[in-house]
């Protein structure tokens, strides 16, 4: 059966129109097998392409023009993001975690100033947004947060510490979830900030941690812990009211949890398992012979496949305007535990080769190692496996009176990336 859409007469020429300018745009990168490995020059050429799409729209492309948006319909929106994915990018080029999913927030949550003010700067690359969430004793248990903000006059005073944070080269702006009322009752005490990096008494510091993640293009690979001391910010940074953080917190996290990532054809990682196994021979036939090995590159192929149908049933609901409730988590869920099942099938592949990083013996100039560490780290982001399960489990009904209702997105035709 074959799953692959089918464009528009209109919708082909748009992409011809994507593929000759990205042609002409997008820098020639090194292929870095660990994202960590991106240097100051290739970010630098990431953030300029990021401006060139911005200023086209394409960097956020469904977002609404008026805000620096392409005000494009989702089907547009995914043509920029399969092209893209042919150079190994995403929209943003760059990791911007924090922006994707605060621009989305901003847009249900925030005032027409705010959007006036945060969303340009964001949508036509401008900056770039660290997400701040998790805390030395606060993970999964987002509402646990400790990390407090206390009004002082037109200002709110921020102290606490961030884990886990970001990436490398730095960022303008983080998106952050602090406690506003430490007596307030749980999910009535939380509210969340657009903060500039830039201010007095904020210290970032890499983690010291044998870490490799993050999204197509998304160069992730360093964490950081972030430091608070009583860093003064304007209240007009408060986005959705104070006390009022686990409502936004809903937009957010319905987006982190399956909807962030495009239905792209593509699998890199299958193309190189395919390619060393069609050039690599056992007892004098290549590998692609063995019948053990067809089985474990079409359990990689299923299972790869599996999660793209996944992803695009939910961008199909949202592009018709449909409510999804535990669809993004359940995609997201299957992402998470493929991620594993597919690392599996690369090690019955290749063996011990796979978990090599030397030079000189490294599968697929490092990346297949890579790969194999990113498939575990894959587990905890955006919330672990068992935290999607809780969420499913709520959204059915499972062991409650009512369903847990969705957190609100921004409408059909403003749906962001």
């Amino acid at each position: 059966m074959d799953f692959d859409l089918e464009w528009t007469p209109e919708q082909i020429e748009f992409q011809a129109e994507v593929r000759g300018w990205l042609a002409n745009h997008v820098p020639k990168l090194k292929d870095h097998a660990d994202p960590a490995a991106l240097t100051a020059d290739e970010y630098a050429l990431q953030r300029k392409l990021g401006r060139e799409l911005g200023a086209k729209g394409w960097l956020y492309p469904a977002m609404p023009s008026e805000y620096g948006g392409g005000g494009l319909d989702l089907g547009m929106s995914m043509i920029i993001e399969e092209e893209l994915d042919l150079y190994h990018l995403a929209t943003p080029p760059y990791y911007d975690t924090g922006g994707r999913l605060g621009s989305a927030s901003i847009m249900v949550w925030g005032t027409d100033e705010q959007k006036q003010y945060f969303l340009p700067k964001i949508l036509r690359g401008e900056i770039r947004t660290w997400q701040l969430l998790s805390e030395p004793e606060s993970g999964s248990d987002l509402a646990s947060v400790a990390t407090s903000a206390v009004r002082d006059g037109d200002d709110y005073l921020i102290n606490g510490t961030k884990i886990y944070v970001g990436s490398n080269h730095g960022a303008e702006y983080s998106w952050m979830i602090v406690k506003t009322d430490p007596n307030g009752d749980r999910h009535k005490n939380l509210s969340w900030f657009m903060m500039p990096m830039g201010l007095p008494g904020i210290t970032v510091e890499p983690m010291d941690l044998l870490l490799v993640g993050g999204e197509r293009g998304a160069a992730s690979g360093v964490k950081n812990t972030v430091y608070f001391d009583n860093v003064r910010i304007p209240a007009s940074h408060l986005i959705g009211g104070e006390n009022n953080g686990w409502e936004v917190a809903g937009t957010h996290l319905e987006i982190e949890h399956g909807l962030l990532r495009s239905a792209v054809r593509s699998d890199e990682m299958l193309d190189r398992v395919m390619n060393y196994a069609r050039t690599t021979t056992r007892r004098g036939l290549p590998l692609t012979d063995d019948p053990d090995v067809q089985d474990s590159l079409v359990d990689f192929y299923i299972n790869s496949q599996v999660t793209r149908l996944l992803h695009f049933r939910n961008f199909a609901y949202r592009a018709q305007g449909k409510q999804l409730t535990y669809e993004g988590s359940q995609a997201y869920l299957h992402q998470k535990r493929s991620a594993l099942s597919k690392a599996r099938s690369i090690l019955e592949v290749m063996g011990p080769r796979a978990l090599v990083s030397d030079p000189e013996w490294a599968a697929e100039n490092g990346h297949i190692e890579v790969h194999q560490r990113a498939s575990i780290v894959e587990q905890h982001p955006g919330g672990t496996a068992e935290i999607q399960r809780v969420i499913i489990a709520r959204r059915l009904g499972i062991g409650r009176e009512k369903r847990e209702q969705p957190g609100q997105l921004p409408s059909a035709e403003n749906q962001g990336n």
